[in-house]
């Protein structure tokens, strides 16, 4: 029999607004579902949407691919309700997929502490919320709840999985002592290669950028249109992404009025995950300033799309200049990535074919996911084994 793992997760398929972390989980299930049984609890609606997904029931059990999925309305949501739902799902490890959300992590672990929810291992992976940029927005409401779960322990005993060395050290940064076992297991790739042709750059024409996330402070769109208005040479962005931060966007939509004339800079609005790469690969250069990714889903379909990437330094990819497959800067160097942008923009044809080439062939390679999948099939078994013994 498979071992059970209860999967909490604020959003999952067939919604796609939430990103990295619905990203994770589905191709965690499409990698692994056939050693493990995930059953997964989330809401029953997208990000940012007040209706439920059409054609899913919500509030009972439902097949959807390797998984089992209850799809909660909100009324369901409440600490009486999900704390019954999860106790009466039999499961070997309970799986958490963030360390801030008010309904899928705080209630559980408040539940657990408080001594409602069966003893099982338990993991929580953070899901870059505890990078040093993540923990810098809205500092003022998160200082405090980190001194308040501490005090109540409800990060007591877990083990966490972190995508990288890099996150391993926020998390003992964050929780000091309370940190307690962290496992490193990064995020799983899709399955495959999307069969997507990258466009040929015509001498002349302006390098295409293209920006493709949530936008939010953390993804830091205003500075990449802050890097535009210092670049000479022709260039032209999209801008692919959900609102999720009003106020934001609007400082945001003032600097495009400000380009205006100049550098052509398009908004293209949302779009599912299956239109992602054809909308990359119509473009020259990925560009993301982000101030923290766990791991960044988004950059490996650009370099399978054919593009090379322009990051911060904050993801855990790096060293991407000596691949030759991008460049991961420094933020407080914006030089740095205007020279970038520049000399791409006077880049010739044949090296252009060379570096999408490149690019490919590196996401090819990141595909090969062999001691990645037995990291995460580790990290469970290593938790389920010694109660079966």
């Amino acid at each position: 029999m498979r071992p059970i793992v209860l999967t909490l997760v604020h959003h999952y398929l067939p919604g796609y607004r939430s990103g990295g972390p619905l990203r994770t989980i589905a191709n965690m299930v499409d990698h692994l579902g056939g050693e493990l049984d995930f059953r997964i609890i989330t809401a029953d609606r997208d990000a940012e949407d007040t209706a439920p997904y059409a054609g899913v029931d919500a509030d009972r059990w439902t097949r959807m691919g390797e998984a089992r999925v209850l799809y909660l309305s909100p009324a369901a949501q409440s600490l009486p309700s999900l704390t019954r739902w999860i106790r009466d799902t039999a499961h070997d490890v309970l799986y958490l997929n963030s360390f801030f959300h008010p309904v899928f992590t705080q209630r559980p672990l408040l539940a657990r502490r408080l001594g409602r929810l069966p003893l099982r291992p338990t993991v929580l992976a953070p899901r870059g919320e505890l990078s040093e940029g993540a923990l810098a927005l809205k500092r003022w409401k998160k200082v405090p709840y980190l001194h308040g779960a501490r005090l109540l322990g409800i990060y007591r005993d877990l083990t966490w999985q972190a995508s990288s060395e890099f996150e391993a050290d926020e998390v003992r940064a964050t929780m000091g002592p309370a940190a307690g076992r962290i496992v490193v297991a990064r995020d799983l790739p899709a399955r495959g290669r999307p069969g997507v042709g990258g466009r040929v750059r015509q001498p002349g024409e302006p390098l295409r950028v293209v920006f493709l996330s949530r936008i939010t402070p953390k993804k830091n769109l205003d500075f990449a249109l802050r890097l535009l208005a210092r670049v000479r040479a022709p260039v032209e962005m999209s801008i692919y992404g959900s609102v999720r931060d009003e106020q934001y966007w609007r400082r945001c939509e003032a600097r495009i009025r400000q380009l205006s004339g100049r550098v052509p800079v398009r908004y293209e609005g949302e779009i599912p995950h299956e239109e992602v790469a054809g909308a990359l690969a119509r473009h020259d250069l990925f560009l993301l300033p982000t101030l923290g990714e766990n791991y960044g889903h988004v950059i490996v379909e650009a370099w399978a799309a054919g593009l090379p990437v322009l990051v911060s330094d904050r993801t855990p990819w790096r060293g991407l200049e000596d691949r030759g497959v991008g460049w991961d800067l420094p933020l407080e160097d914006e030089e740095a990535f205007v020279k970038v942008i520049e000399e791409l923009a006077r880049l010739g044809s044949e090296r252009w074919q060379a570096l999408r080439e490149r690019t490919r062939r590196h996401a090819d390679e990141v595909a090969e996911h062999g001691p990645t999948l037995q990291a995460n099939l580790d990290l469970f078994r290593a938790l389920v084994e010694p109660r079966i013994r």
